[in-house]
């Protein structure tokens, strides 16, 4: 028979050319592989049988194709009877190019699928491969990096059901469902942080990073690449390939600027700009990057007075103090104390308990560190008590130095004859306020606080009644 006759043997030459491309894609591949009808491997060839660490490609024959190659589609072809084309396939060594056939019969019936590991011989889809190996890397980076920012506190956490714990809790909540900055105020280790964190966790962004910089901890020199990041040789000693800064890894999510007072003015200006514009700019770097996050900020010192001495811009003030929220000092929440110390001993795991001796000896003293103290007053009591009833001498010993609270003799205003109830109640007034001044050495963000009263309430009716406040 001719070649031209052989030609016209359409079955034979259907059945050669078949036969042909086979063996040229099982030896140029990096490997093949043919399941039957129940998706149980038929055949491999050796080179794909040494990647998943088989002796032979014998020892694959029989198995489910998942239990020799991990995540197989193979089984979907078969179910199917559609090709996947071009897909990744996961190996131990590195990821390939893999093609997935279906096998018909005669008849049209799917009997099985055969799978082609092309790597090596598609080089044009290298920088495919080469993209998604640094696609797989960012994955990783991104998904480590939620990991490490992910909250641990929520409301729940925030323990009090005192009226000043009561109101901080309502304030809170309402905040975590809008996109407003919040501005905790309030003594350290009053809890500021965590209250933070229940925002966020409480807010619509609770499945993005909650991201937190302490403008108090980090030098200033270092401070503005820390917040915005570095441009790749930004400055002598700088990552050659850049550094992601805190508002760039926070995108999404939530910035919590701890201790803002401490912030300096330069950075302010920028702060500033990063809440107006939404947008930043690296350090060494003429590029704008769009900002979306949302800012909550915290601080222990007087903002007002930090203005009227130069050392905070009022303008940023009033940009993030949208949503004050005063965090009481544990002084003034001495109702907590109980559920505090039960909670605090719980979380360190301690069997230990206070007698009523005990927790009366901790609403005498004026915790100067507050929540922070308390923990650290009730853990070193129940490492150095060998008993487990802790007693009003375990409690004095942890808590070294005892600072009584002060006691103020209550309010009294004396009848003046021929005074009338408008007088009277101005005096009251004035009196009441200037003593909480005095309590509170001056500070009206905290007099308020103590009297019940907002801060612009406190102050207008500071200069009704002719109050002046300290310098």
């Amino acid at each position: 028979m001719n070649t031209t006759e052989s030609l016209k043997d359409y079955q034979r030459v259907r059945l050669l050319a078949i036969r042909s491309l086979f063996e040229i894609i099982e030896q140029s591949s990096e490997g093949t592989v043919i399941v039957d009808r129940d998706a149980n491997i038929v055949w491999m060839n050796e080179r794909y049988a040494k990647r998943f660490g088989l002796q032979s490609a014998e020892g694959a024959i029989g198995k489910a194709c998942e239990s020799v190659i991990p995540g197989s589609l193979l089984r979907e072809v078969v179910r199917t009877g559609r090709p996947i084309l071009l897909d990744m396939q996961d190996t131990p060594k590195e990821p390939l190019v893999v093609m997935r056939l279906p096998i018909h019969d005669d008849a049209g019936e799917v009997i099985g699928a055969i799978g082609f590991a092309l790597f090596d011989e598609l080089r044009s889809l290298s920088p495919m491969l080469k993209r998604y190996m640094n696609m797989q890397e960012e994955l990783a980076s991104t998904r480590s990096l939620l990991r490490a920012r992910q909250t641990k506190y929520n409301f729940a956490h925030f323990i009090g059901t005192s009226a000043a714990s009561l109101e901080v809790k309502r304030r809170a909540r309402r905040s975590a469902s809008t996109e407003s900055p919040v501005l905790l105020l309030g003594e350290t280790g009053t809890g500021k942080e965590l209250l933070a964190q229940a925002i966020h966790n409480a807010s619509p962004r609770a499945h993005k990073a909650f991201v937190s910089i302490n403008s108090a901890a980090i030098p200033e020199s270092l401070l503005e690449a820390e917040f915005f990041g570095t441009a790749p040789g930004a400055f002598t000693g700088a990552d050659r390939k850049g550094r992601a800064g805190k508002l760039q890894i926070a995108q999404g999510g939530t910035l919590f600027l701890d201790e803002i007072g401490d912030m300096p003015l330069p950075l302010q200006s920028k702060l500033l700009r990063v809440l107006q514009e939404k947008e930043f700019e690296p350090v060494g770097s003429n590029d704008v990057i769009q900002s979306d996050v949302r800012v909550i900020a915290a601080t222990s010192t007087d903002l007002e007075a930090a203005i009227k001495r130069g050392e905070f811009r009022a303008d940023l003030y009033y940009r993030l103090n949208v949503l004050p929220i005063q965090v009481p000092p544990l002084r003034d929440r001495l109702d907590d104390l109980p559920a505090l110390s039960e909670a605090i001993l719980e979380e360190l795991r301690s069997q230990h308990e206070l007698n009523s001796e005990a927790l009366e000896l901790l609403g005498q003293h004026a915790w100067p560190g507050n929540i922070r103290e308390l923990r650290n007053v009730l853990e070193r009591a129940a490492l150095l008590s060998d008993d487990l009833r802790l007693t009003v001498a375990d409690i004095r010993a942890a808590i070294g130095t005892f600072m009584p609270m002060e006691r103020t003799a209550p309010v009294t205003v004396e009848a003046v004859e021929h005074e009338t109830f408008s007088a009277a109640r101005e005096r009251f007034d004035r009196q009441l306020i200037e003593t909480a001044l005095a309590q509170c050495g001056g500070k009206v963000i905290e007099a308020a606080a103590r009297l019940g009263l907002g801060r612009s309430t406190l102050y207008k009716k500071m200069v009704a009644l002719g109050i002046a406040e300290s310098p």
